[in-house]
Formats: C-alpha cells, structure tokens, sequence
C-alpha cells in the first residue's frame, strides 16, 4: 500500500479544504495517507491583524526528515504574489539534508494553490511549488485533462494542468467548488496510484 503525505499551509481555510479533497482521492484508491501543515511563521499579531483562521485541523509536521517515509508528496500553499506562501518556502528550505542524500529521488510530487481571483498566480504558484520537488529528484503528476472538470465554462473555478486549484475571492469569501474539489479528489487517486505502482 502507498504511503502519501499530503503537506500543505493555509491561512484561511481554503487550502485546508483542499488538503482533504486530496486525502479523500488518495483513499479512494486504498492509499494510507497522512495530512500535515506547516509552521505558521507570521507573527501572532500580524496573523490576527489579518484574520488568518484557527487551523488545528491537522497537525503541524516537525523534523522535514519524515517527508522520506512517503511514496508520494502532495504540497499545497495558496499564492503570495504568483509563488508558494514563505512559510511553506521556510518549511523547504529545511529540506537540505534530504536533497543531499537523494531522499526523494524517485518519488512522486504532486501541488495544489488557492489564489483570490482567477488570474492571480496559480500556475506561477504551482511551479514554484513544483520547482523545489524537481530539485528533489520527485516524479510530478499534474492535473491531466482526463478530468474533465477542468475543461468547463459554465462558471468560475480552479484547476490546471500543473496542479489542483482553487479561487478565494479578495476578500476570502468564496469557498472552494464542487469542480475545485472533484480537482483535487482527482489528483490525490491518481498520486496514489502512480506511488502504488512504483513502490511495489
């Protein structure tokens, strides 16, 4: 059975909802999984200056050394103009005792974002993300077409080639949709999928 660790940081829910969109598609396909989040790194005061959310939904991951258990890595972070959050930035660059001995070699990455409107950095966000599992010598699954979803016009939503998306609204309001969740469902199983046939 694959091991898959879906990591992720959220200010204000968004991201959160998304990370169990993933988890709920890794277990769909018989996967064990485990949702972390990153450190929060911003200043209590700032944090509630700006009304970042509670987030004890999940755990706060410790030493970055556990990222080597998994056979896959699923990371998350909304946008912070068009690149990943520096609190997931900080988490990686933690990272460097596993890029030196190959940890992750060969296992697989896979990202999801939220941004506040629909052309507000996903895909920018998405390989800044991507970029750091490359480095890690990580298999990147993407968002494929084969889901469907993706391809509609009948209203606003995620969703890339390049990862799972969802769009917050300015002023956070928007939730994620059930075409942003079904993305994120889609990816997760085939994360799981990928990481089951290569492990075994």
């Amino acid at each position: 059975m694959a091991k898959v660790l879906v990591l992720y940081y959220s200010s204000y829910g968004h991201t959160s909802a998304m990370a169990e969109a993933v988890a709920e598609g890794v277990r769909s396909e018989s996967a064990d999984v485990t949702i972390f989040r990153v450190p929060e790194t911003a200043p209590a005061e700032v944090a509630q200056a700006a009304g970042f959310a509670p987030n004890d939904a999940h755990a706060v991951i410790g030493d970055a050394s556990v990222l080597a258990d998994y056979d896959a890595i699923v990371v998350g972070s909304p946008t912070r103009y068009g690149r990943m959050t520096s609190q997931m930035a900080a988490f990686w660059d933690t990272t460097g005792g596993l890029w030196q001995r190959g940890a992750l070699v060969g296992k697989v990455g896979a990202v999801f974002t939220s941004t506040a409107t629909q052309h507000g950095g996903q895909e920018t966000t998405q390989f800044s993300m991507i970029t750091n599992l490359l480095h890690m010598g990580m298999t990147i699954v993407g968002l494929d077409y084969g889901f469907q979803g993706q391809m509609s016009l009948d209203g606003v939503h995620g969703g890339s080639p390049y990862g799972a998306s969802t769009i917050a609204a300015p002023d956070g309001s928007r939730q994620p949709s059930d075409i942003d969740l079904d993305g994120a469902r889609y990816l997760g199983a085939r994360v799981a999928r990928l990481a089951g046939k290569l492990a075994s």
